[in-house]
C-alpha cells in the first residue's frame, strides 16, 4: 500500500485492539501498543500483502528512571516493496520481558543483546541472550540514565601480574574539580590568572 494514510487505516482497521495510537509524521507510520501486543502487531507488519514491512532496521530503547514504566522500547521496519518506515513503541516497567522477534526476524538477535548490554532489558525465549559490547564482568548498563559518567570498574594491564585487572575507579584530584566551561572560553583559573595580570599592568 502506497498511500500512508490509507496504510494507517489498514493497520487500525485490522489490529483494532491491539494498537493504541497511530500518527503519520516526517513521511513515517508511529504505532503505540502494549508491550504483550508485540509478537501479533509485527507478524501481521512483516506478513501481510498490503503491509510487507519485511525488514528489521533497528530496535533500541529509551530510559525515564523517572517513570514508572521506565523503558520505553522502539522499533523500526522498512517496506522495500513500498518504500516507507514504520516506527513501533511502547514502554514496560524494569523488571518486565520482552518478547524476542528472533523467530520472525533472525536479525533481531544482535540488537536484543545489544538493548541487553545497554539497558539490562530481558528478552524472553532469546536463544543466546548475553553482552555483546561490553566484557562478560562489566557491572551496570551504561545506557540507563543512573549510570556514573566514570563507570564503576576500570581495566589495566598488571605488569606484575602480567594479565588484564579490574580495579574500582579512582579519580585523581585533578579531575574531581573539572569546570565542563568550553575550552575555547578558557578554564576559570586560566580567566583568574589573566584577570590578575592585566589588573597589575594597570
Amino acid at each position: 500500500m502506497e498511500d500512508l494514510a490509507d496504510l494507517e487505516k489498514k493497520i487500525n482497521s485490522e489490529l483494532t485492539t491491539k494498537i493504541n495510537e497511530t500518527k503519520i509524521s516526517h513521511n513515517q507510520i508511529y504505532l503505540k501498543i502494549d508491550h504483550e501486543d508485540l509478537l501479533d502487531v509485527v507478524t501481521f507488519l512483516k506478513t501481510n500483502s498490503e503491509t510487507k514491512f519485511r525488514q528489521l532496521i533497528d530496535i533500541t530503547a529509551v530510559d525515564y528512571p523517572e517513570k514508572t514504566q521506565r523503558f520505553k522500547m522502539v522499533y523500526l521496519f522498512l517496506s522495500h516493496k513500498f518504500n516507507q518506515r514504520i516506527i513501533l513503541s511502547f514502554f514496560l516497567n524494569e523488571n518486565e520481558h520482552v518478547t524476542s522477534l528472533t523467530k520472525i526476524f533472525p536479525a533481531a538477535n544482535w540488537m536484543e543483546r545489544e538493548v541487553f548490554d545497554m539497558y539490562g532489558i530481558k528478552f524472553k525465549n532469546h536463544p543466546d541472550l548475553r553482552r555483546i559490547l561490553t566484557d562478560y564482568n562489566f557491572e551496570g548498563f551504561p545506557l540507563r540514565k543512573d549510570f556514573p559518567l566514570t563507570g564503576h570498574t576500570e581495566v589495566r594491564y598488571n605488569e606484575d601480574k602480567k594479565k588484564v585487572v579490574y580495579e574500582p575507579v579512582k579519580l585523581e584530584q585533578n579531575y574531581r574539580n573539572f569546570d565542563y566551561e568550553s575550552p575555547w572560553e578558557g578554564t576559570k583559573y586560566i580567566k583568574e590568572q589573566t584577570k590578575k595580570d592585566n589588573d597589575k599592568k594597570n
